[in-house]
């Protein structure tokens, strides 16, 4: 009896022996590697500071009548550059993609086309009204980005100002103002290509106008006529730009 234990003793012990090394041969249990560590989702809030530069283009006619004279043709001018800088701060509801609201201001320096020779019938007309040699936005801007897509429209209070015109001293009458104010309105797209930098194409109307013109005045000694001509105080403006976000 005491060799039929023993030897059932001994089966058990190398039936838990086979059993131990199988289970030291099966794969061990390891924990999930760590998940990588989320990117930040981009968001368009911050301010920012950039530089642009474009065309400007004129949409008034050239010609116009006078009332006491008659028709004037010519005088038009032309559109040419326009360049400067702009500052702006911009808010974005829900990072990534989601609505931006923001204001920017810009000042632009100008180098505009001079004026068409007029005439008022045979005999010269000239323009005593200032150039536009520079002029500046405050607008706000309303827009909905598609996380480093921001689609945009924007809109406010519009000024500018130059210098007397070369004949000014030859007018006998109260001159037009160099200053003027009047509205802009546009819209653009800008995109995020770093986490600073982004670059935008814009296209803005600008009004700059104040809706009244100088008597005109004639010389008989010269001949000519001098007067303010028609108000030219719209034109568009497209410009590309680059900003840097802080």
């Amino acid at each position: 009896m005491t060799l039929k234990i023993h030897a059932a003793l001994t089966g058990a012990a190398a039936c838990c022996f086979a059993f131990a090394a199988q289970a030291a041969d099966l794969p061990r249990r390891a924990p999930p590697p760590p998940l990588p560590p989320s990117l930040p989702v981009f968001t368009w809030t911050g301010f920012y500071a950039g530089v642009n530069a474009g065309y400007a283009f004129r949409t008034g006619s050239s010609g116009f009548t006078d009332p006491t004279y008659g028709a004037v043709t010519g005088g038009g001018r032309g559109g040419g550059f326009a360049g400067g800088g702009q500052i702006g701060y911009n808010y974005q509801f829900t990072p990534g993609s989601g609505f931006v609201v923001g204001f920017e201001t810009d000042l632009q320096g100008t180098a505009f086309a001079k004026a068409d020779a007029a005439y008022l019938g045979t005999t010269p007309y000239y323009s005593v009204r200032p150039s536009l040699d520079y002029f500046g936005t405050v607008r706000g801007r309303l827009g909905y980005a598609m996380d480093r897509v921001l689609i945009y429209g924007t809109g406010g209070f519009a000024y500018g100002g130059g210098t007397r015109s070369t004949y000014a001293g030859s007018y006998p009458y109260t001159l037009p103002a160099t200053d003027r104010t009047g509205y802009a309105a546009g819209g653009g797209i800008e995109y995020a290509f770093t986490e600073k930098l982004s670059a935008k194409v814009e296209a803005l109307y600008l009004h700059l106008g104040r809706g009244s013109s100088a008597a005109t005045y004639y010389n008989a000694s010269v001949p000519a006529y001098y007067g303010a001509g028609k108000q030219e105080s719209g034109f568009a403006l497209v410009r590309a730009g680059v900003n840097y976000r802080f």
